[in-house]
Formats: structure tokens, C-alpha cells, sequence
């Protein structure tokens, strides 16, 4: 072991009379452990609440929609064939949507009306892992058309599996005693819940050709296509491939991290702001470190007095406390990941901080851990246990053996 290391161990660690330095230097380690460890945790629910977050949009969103500035889309099969070489592109399938009317025995609710493919809708939505019954291929059963609806949506119109509900479309027609619109009768065949109250109450599925007859639609014409892509996070890019490929106006694309900005950038600043909250908490810590050596140096003025008479220098008595500082930021920081990442999975595996149903988006806390995250997270901790260990031993180097044991 190196001369500084032993000289800062054994005053990091003193006994006997200065059993106060020690006390102060274990407060220091936990001062900096808990900053670790509530950033640790705090931004994992970040990270976790952002993806569940996104795993719901996408369950009943596509990645990327193309759609043309005239409104529509009319011969959807060639540009769907275009589409599907694109590179990147897992799936692609064309849709309908509409806002209109639906009613039931018990009530009234506006909805949006999304008419779909479900055999290629099944491969580019994910919707089917938040089916509670049902499914899309359940649409296409003979007999009277079927629908999927969300729960709250099936709570409102008080309907279940294998129940009528009816859907009054805007767009009528004309006939001798007036404007008379189009009304249609459906069986609901899938309930679904995602924990997003927007979806879960106004969105529901049809066939293409029961969306087309109810608002009076020829055959070739959609609103646009929904597209899958194998990287959710490069959509933008394939987006504008996509646009591209298809000779740019009058169609575009756009992918969800567009259609949802806003959102995403609220959270991501939210765990930022987080981030910068509890960063403060390991800045404490740091602050604790710089008293611990300030009161050491003054402990051992005699000390550095009598090894600076013995021949060591002022860069190794500078040495020893930043060695100091620097151990007790690292034993910190070892304790806070130990503790953050435990708490981590005491509350992955368990679930027992629960969430009020209603108010978010999901029922318990979610946990997801960055790497990039817990990377910053140490060597920012560090850094500022660092920075904290070099006013103390400036000080303690600037000591003159003389003036130290003039008194003594």
C-alpha cells in the first residue's frame, strides 16, 4: 500500500479520541449513498412510467401513418405495395377513421371510428395484448358486423360480448323529407383496456367494408395507411423514406414521436427537472465531505506538521486528502447503486407501492433501468466528491511545519 493510501485510511477511519472524525465520515458516505440511490430509483420510474406510457400509444396507434393532403386515399393497394419495400418496414395496413355517434339502450357517447384490415391491422397493431375479450379476427364472423370497443366505453353504453350497440355516421343523405342519416346496427365481438382513459372510452374497431358502408364509401378509398417499423425509435427516419418513395406531395408521413411531441417532451423535461432535484441531494452529500476534511486537517495540523518535517511533501499531504474524499465518494456511490438497484427490484418483483386506478395510466409503479442513466449517475457523484476534496487539501498543503509546532 502506497504512503498516502495508508495515512488516508487510517485517518478516514481514526479511533480513540477523534472517533468523532469517523462518525462524521460515515454520515458523509450516507449523505452521498441516499443522493445515489433516490436518483437510481426516481429516474427508473421515469424511464419506466415513459415506456409504458409509449407501449400504450402504440398499442392502438401504428408507427408511422401516411395519409395525402387530399383527405384520402383512393387505390391503397399500389401505394401499400410501395410502402412495404421500404427499408425498415415490418408492416403495413390501411385504415379508416372517423368521428360519429354510438348509442345503446343506456346511453349516448361520441366515438372514433377506426375502420381496419384485422388480419394485416393484427400484425402492425399491438392492441391485441390488451384485449380483456376478443379480438380482431372476431370482426369478420357472419352475421351482424362486429365492433371493439374499449371497457369504459362498454361501461358507458352498459354492453358487453355479444350485445347490439348502434352507430349514427354524420355523413347521411338526402331524401324527400330531409337530411336523414346513416344508422347501423353492431354486435360488440372484443372489449379492450389499455389503462388510458382517452382510448379506453371513445376508440372503436370495424372492418374496413362495415366503415365504408356506414359512411358511405366506395371500395378503393381509405383514409390512410398504418405502418410498422422494426426500430420504434429510427420511425421519423423511416417516415421521411416512405415519403420519399412516394414522390412527396400530396402524401405524408408521419411517425408517432410527431403525432405525440408534446407528451414526450413534457416527461422527458419532468425527469430532467427530477434529475436536477435529487442531484442536489448528492451535492449535500459533497458538501458533508468538504466540512469531514476541513475538521480533519484541523485535527491533525500537529500531524501533517511533523510529516512535512519527516520529508513528505505538500503534493502528497494534497494527496492524502483528496485520497480521502475521493474513498469516502466511492464507498457512497458503491452503497447508493447497491441500494437503488435493490429497491429497484424489491419493487419490480413485488409491486407494493400502489398507484390510484383512475388517476394514471397504470396501476402500479413501473421500473426500468438505463444504463446511460446509472452511468451519469456515478460518474456525476464522483465528480462532485471529487471537486469537494480539493479545498481541504489546498489547505492542508499550505501548512508550514514551523508555525504547526511553534506551539506545541
Amino acid at each position: 500500500m502506497k504512503f498516502e493510501s495508508f495515512i488516508a485510511l487510517r485517518y478516514l477511519f481514526a479511533r480513540r479520541q477523534q472517533s468523532f472524525i469517523s462518525v462524521i465520515s460515515i454520515i458523509s458516505v450516507l449523505g452521498v449513498a441516499l443522493g445515489v440511490a433516490s436518483l437510481i430509483v426516481v429516474l427508473a420510474v421515469m424511464n419506466g412510467f415513459t415506456e409504458d406510457l409509449r407501449d400504450k400509444i402504440l398499442g392502438v396507434n401504428a408507427h408511422v401513418i401516411t395519409m395525402s393532403a387530399a383527405g384520402n386515399i383512393s387505390g391503397y393497394a399500389e401505394l401499400t405495395k410501395e410502402i412495404e419495400g421500404v427499408s425498415g418496414v415490418t408492416g403495413v395496413t390501411p385504415f379508416i377513421y372517423s368521428e360519429l355517434m354510438a348509442s345503446s339502450s343506456q346511453g349516448v357517447k361520441g366515438v372514433i371510428l377506426r375502420g381496419v384490415q384485422p388480419k394485416s391491422a393484427d400484425k402492425v397493431l399491438t392492441i391485441r395484448k390488451y384485449m380483456i375479450d376478443g379480438g380482431f379476427p372476431e370482426l369478420e364472423r357472419k352475421g351482424l358486423p362486429g365492433i371493439i370497443i374499449g371497457n369504459e366505453l362498454a361501461k358507458r353504453l352498459g354492453v358487453g360480448i355479444g350485445r347490439r350497440i348502434n352507430l349514427l355516421s354524420p355523413s347521411g343523405k338526402k331524401t324527400s323529407q330531409g337530411f336523414v342519416p346513416r344508422v347501423r346496427n353492431f354486435r360488440v365481438v372484443g372489449i379492450y383496456k389499455t389503462g388510458m382513459w382517452e382510448y379506453d372510452s371513445s376508440l372503436a374497431f370495424v372492418t374496413l367494408n362495415s366503415a365504408r358502408e356506414l359512411l358511405g364509401w366506395n371500395d378503393s378509398k381509405v383514409t390512410g395507411i398504418e405502418v410498422s417499423v422494426s426500430d420504434v425509435n429510427n420511425a421519423d427516419k423511416v417516415a421521411k423514406k416512405i415519403t420519399e418513395k412516394l414522390g412527396g406531395y400530396p402524401f405524408y408521413s408521419r411517425s408517432w414521436m410527431d403525432m405525440n411531441a408534446n407528451l414526450f417532451a413534457a416527461l422527458k423535461l419532468e425527469k430532467t427537472a427530477m434529475g436536477v432535484i435529487l442531484t442536489l441531494i448528492v451535492l449535500v452529500g459533497s458538501f458533508s465531505i468538504i466540512t469531514t476534511l476541513v475538521m480533519l486537517v484541523m485535527e491533525k495540523t500537529r500531524d501533517i506538521a511533523v510529516l512535512m518535517s519527516m520529508g513528505a511533501t505538500k503534493k502528497q499531504i494534497r494527496r492524502i486528502f483528496m485520497l480521502q474524499g475521493t474513498i469516502i465518494g466511492v464507498v457512497g456511490t458503491a452503497l447508493g447503486f447497491a441500494l437503488g438497484l435493490g429497491v429497484g427490484e424489491l419493487l419490480k418483483k413485488y409491486q407494493f407501492v400502489e398507484l390510484p386506478k383512475g388517476v394514471y395510466s397504470m396501476d402500479k409503479l413501473p421500473i426500468i433501468h438505463d444504463w446511460t442513466d446509472l452511468v451519469i449517475i456515478g460518474v456525476s457523484a464522483m465528480v462532485l466528491c471529487f471537486l469537494a476534496t480539493l479545498y481541504p487539501a489546498k489547505q492542508a498543503a499550505k501548512l508550514e511545519p514551523a508555525d504547526a509546532l511553534r506551539y506545541e
